[in-house]
Formats: structure tokens, sequence, C-alpha cells
């Protein structure tokens, strides 16, 4: 069994490497988390490069591959912490295409696939969804919850509050609101919308280790690079091991999405838990490595941990998604209090 990218799927992961090094920096990156608001432009050519319909069928508009590739973009998007719409839309279009009717199909996916008519999605608890990406901008809102039917709102139908968060890069508001019921799988949706999610996980780690790793090189005490002494080496290490394991749980929820969806409940949720709290970790432990610089304002690394800890509550968080992999497993309820 091949394990490694095809042809196209290298060439998806190297244009998005590319284009993001040179248009998602760090300065524009804080410059928009400032501001409290998005690049257009960048937005702009992430929908010109076909990004935002590369899941979605051609007949809607879109590139017709699969969440392999949505994953390596996902990966992508957090490795440069680039501010965007990206993942609520391309949340929405998920639930909108495994959940929807055929209706629903063809009134909201061509304006997801274009960037024209952005969505998002919610998790209800108690009637409202309390942390859902970019609503204040978006066309349409997905409400999903456990024990409520899935149903999309219009942005003119639904009670929007803004909410901050220590996740500047992103737009968060408390949304409810009654809407059109989707009649489809809507479990299938967000496991994927989770498999994506763990990506962008994963991107961020992916670079919060990096930087650890140079830093170590570079940063000397007592005339020795700081690397070179055990307790910094071996939190590298960790690091690096964390950001594997979340990779590789990852692209096997990607594979199954595409190859093998019996699989994906339980793949989903193993992915988005163990990206969540390596996500976490990983760039907590960087921080360390960067010593008092990495408490500063003015060093970037807080970009991507506030990041990865907003990302680790969306869609559930971490101990949620191990109850549901126990379940999945038929754990009994013992075993599952202890997970």
């Amino acid at each position: 069994m091949n394990f490694d990218f095809d042809d196209d799927q290298r060439s998806i992961k190297s244009t998005a490497r590319e284009f993001l090094a040179s248009r998602s920096k760090f300065e524009k990156v804080r410059e928009c988390s400032e501001g409290g608001h998005y690049d257009e432009a960048i937005w702009k050519e992430m929908i010109d490069l076909g990004w935002a319909g590369i899941f979605i069928p051609e007949q809607y508009g879109g590139q017709e591959l699969g969440v392999v590739e949505l994953v390596i973009l996902q990966e992508e998007l957090g490795y440069a912490v680039t501010p965007s719409p990206f993942f609520s839309n391309a949340a929405a279009g998920l639930m909108v295409l495994h959940a929807g009717s055929d209706e629903q199909k063809e009134r909201l996916l061509p304006g997801v696939a274009s960037g024209e008519a952005t969505g998002t999605v919610g998790i209800l608890h108690d009637g409202s969804a309390p942390l859902v990406p970019d609503a204040e901008a978006a066309s349409f809102i997905v409400l999903a919850g456990e024990g409520d039917t899935t149903r999309i709102v219009e942005a003119g139908d639904a009670k929007i509050e803004h909410r901050d968060t220590i996740d500047g890069t992103r737009s968060f508001a408390r949304v409810s609101g009654e809407g059109e019921e989707m009649p489809g799988d809507a479990g299938a949706g967000l496991d994927r919308a989770c498999a994506a999610l763990a990506a962008e996980l994963t991107g961020c780690s992916q670079r919060a280790m990096e930087m650890a790793v140079e830093y170590a090189k570079d940063r000397k005490q007592f005339e020795r690079p700081i690397g070179a002494y055990q307790g910094v080496s071996h939190r590298c290490a960790e690091m690096l091991l964390e950001t594997e394991g979340a990779r590789a749980a990852t692209y096997y929820a990607g594979w199954a999405a595409d190859h093998e969806p019996e699989s994906l409940p339980a793949a989903a949720s193993m992915a988005k838990a163990y990206a969540s709290d390596a996500g976490w970790r990983v760039t907590a432990s960087s921080l360390q490595v960067h010593g008092g610089i990495g408490f500063t304002w003015e060093h970037d690394l807080h970009f991507l941990l506030k990041r990865a800890k907003t990302d680790g509550h969306l869609l559930g968080g971490a101990s949620w998604h191990r109850d549901r992999v126990a379940k999945i497993a038929g754990l009994g309820d013992a075993v599952i209090a202890q997970v």
C-alpha cells in the first residue's frame, strides 16, 4: 500500500505552501488580527485557485476532489495561521453536501464553491451555538447538535451575537435561530469537518515545533546552544512525536472519508481528540523553549498557540471525542469514565 501523496496532491501542497508563504506572512497575520478583519485580496486569490470548492462536485461548480485534498490545504493554512473564512465555508459545504436535500445542494453549494455566498457551522448547546466562526459575514449558518434537528438558518433570520476570544485571527459569534431542516446525514458532514480541523491543528503544531527547534539551535547559554541540553532537546523530541501522531491520525481520517466511510466516525473523532491535545501541548511547549521572549506580544508564536487552543474547542473538545470513540468501540460506562 502506498501511503505517499500522488502527483496532484503533492502539487496542491507545494502550491499552498508557496502561496501562503508569500501572502500570509506573520506580518499579515498580525495586521489582520490587530485590525479585526480578513484580507479580502488573499481570500479572492484562494478562490481563484479553486480552493473553496476543492471537494465539491463539478455539477455545483467545484473541483470534485476529496477530503484528503481538503486536509492538505487545511494543514498548510494552519501552518501559516492564515486569517480567512476558508474553514468555516468548507465546513458548511461539507454539511450541505452530506446532509442537505437536492434543492438545498443546488441552491447553496455553487455559492460555497465560488466563495460568493459563504457559510459556517455551529454546534448547538441548549438552543444556541456558542462558538461559531465567521457567522457575522456568512450568508447562511448550519446549526447541528446531538438530539437536535440539523437546520440551515439564513443570516437574516439568525440571532448573531459577537464573541471575543483569544484568537484574533478569526471572528466568532453565538448564534441561534430557526430554519430549514436538513434531511441527510449530518454526522457525515461533521466528521469530515473534524478531519479538516484536525489538519489545521496539525499545521499549527508543525510550525510551532519548527520555530522551537530553530530557536534552540540559535539561542546560546554558557556558550552552548540550548538545544544541546536534555531538558530542551527532550521537549523538542516530544513535540515531534505529538505532531507526527496528529498528522497520521488526521490523514487516516481523510483517507477513510474518501475510501472507507464506515470507519470515518471513529477515525474523525480520534484525529480531532489527538490533534486538539497535541495542538495545545506542542504550541505551549514551543513557548517554553522560547523562554521569556515567547511570552511577548511582539513574538509571533502566540498566534499559533491561540489558534490551536480555540480550534481545540470547535466541533467538540478532545474529551467529548474520546468519549465518542469509546462508545463506538462499545466500551462500558465504567471504562468511558476513565477515558
